[in-house]
């Protein structure tokens, strides 16, 4: 098997399961975007599938080019990357494309691609939180020295990503706060951190009232209410009652690829709820696959970091898997109902652009910390030259 993978490094099992989830989405893209199609493009339902070919290939690009950069120059990245995130996000607020009472994109010019910078910010946090942990190893049991400097850009990014998406400032504050417990921090101060944002998130929520500013609260609250107390009269539980049936017609082996039904009823059938459809088409059989397999990437992942004698390799590797496979359970955990709706797509599934090539360079930092132990390892000596 580890001879398919010649001009690749790393862990051959993660790219394995990377290539699996590739297939899975490649399937069920083309599958989901019929009715998309034709009201879009004509009946053209080729054109979806042209186009998610063309990202997902874009995607392997980023991760071999990512894979093969040695991951001691993410840490010199990391120091710039959040100086550029923080200002991205606040001009997304002010003057990003405004879709569904939420400022998260911005389109770039010429090329006319949306771009959602909450992708960029979260890679840059989980980078500088890395970098941070990592260099105040020695004294990280400390309060001022060592979590202050950590506490603020986390607070300051996730709160500049809360107003628009508030799924993705959970997503990334809780990989925060993995990271940190990874990284030794005083589990006091974690907790302490967790009130924090909390209070951080009263507070807004209390200006937004007063203000008569309600923006995405309406929608948070709407969504949270229809999940404890869910009406079937009410039109906003369309989407889960639509997902359920999807899910309950799937039973143990699908109704077979290309074959769902409620693609034509399903809204964002091949994004929010593309686990729905993978449900429906390939039964519990291909559900559970797609939730192994996620679980067999951090499995991977935590046997890299087990080898890994430093501290930056470490964390800057458990928290980008943590973060890949910490949404993707939140989202499979809509599809089946077990959570409110949060718009987070399933990694490397859903049918996106700049959400697959942030996640592929999350995935290529990862094989590059594996890429390098094993070059470290091939390096040195046999015990009996050490003792010669």
């Amino acid at each position: 098997m580890k001879k398919l993978f010649t001009y690749t490094k790393g862990d051959w099992v993660i790219w394995i399961v990377v290539i699996l989830l590739s297939l899975f989405s490649l399937l069920s893209v083309y599958s989901s975007t019929g009715t998309l199609a034709y009201r879009m493009q004509g009946g053209n339902t080729e054109y979806y599938l042209f186009k998610h070919s063309a990202i997902v290939f874009i995607g392997f690009l980023i991760i071999f080019g990512t894979h093969l950069i040695p991951y001691t120059y993410y840490s010199r990245i990391a120091q710039i990357s959040l100086f550029i995130a923080a200002p991205m996000l606040f001009f997304t607020l002010i003057f990003g494309s405004h879709i569904n009472e939420a400022s998260r994109w911005i389109t770039l010019p010429v090329i006319n691609l949306t771009f959602q910078t909450s992708d960029f910010a979260k890679l840059a946090l989980i980078l500088f939180v890395a970098r941070s942990l990592s260099k105040k190893q020695e004294n990280i049991k400390d309060f001022k020295s060592a979590f202050l400097p950590i506490i603020a850009p986390v607070l300051l990014i996730t709160l500049l990503i809360l107003p628009a998406n508030l799924s993705t400032a959970a997503v990334l504050f809780t990989t925060c706060m993995f990271i940190m417990f990874i990284g030794r921090v005083n589990v006091k101060y974690i907790l302490l951190l967790m009130a924090t944002g909390l209070i951080c998130l009263s507070i807004f929520i209390g200006i937004a009232m007063v203000s008569n500013y309600n923006g995405r609260i309406g929608t948070w609250k709407a969504r949270i209410e229809n999940f404890i107390h869910p009406n079937p009269d009410d039109d906003s539980n369309y989407q889960a009652d639509q997902a359920q049936i999807a899910i309950a017609n799937g039973k143990l082996l699908g109704k077979g690829p290309g074959n769902s039904i409620q693609r034509n009823f399903l809204p964002h059938a091949y994004s929010d709820y593309i686990y729905a459809i993978v449900t429906e088409e390939y039964g519990l059989i291909g559900a559970s696959t797609i939730v192994i397999l996620y679980l067999i990437l951090f499995y991977r992942t935590i046997r890299i970091i087990r080898k890994s004698p430093r501290a930056f390799a470490t964390l800057v590797a458990v928290g980008c898997s943590f973060s890949l496979v910490f949404q993707a359970m939140i989202n499979m955990a809509v599809a089946v109902h077990i959570f409110p709706v949060t718009g987070q797509p399933l990694p490397f599934i859903s049918m996106g652009g700049t959400s697959i090539w942030f996640s592929s360079i999350g995935l290529g930092i990862i094989l590059s910390v594996s890429r390098d132990l094993e070059i470290e390892q091939k390096l040195e000596p046999t015990p009996q030259l050490a003792n010669a």
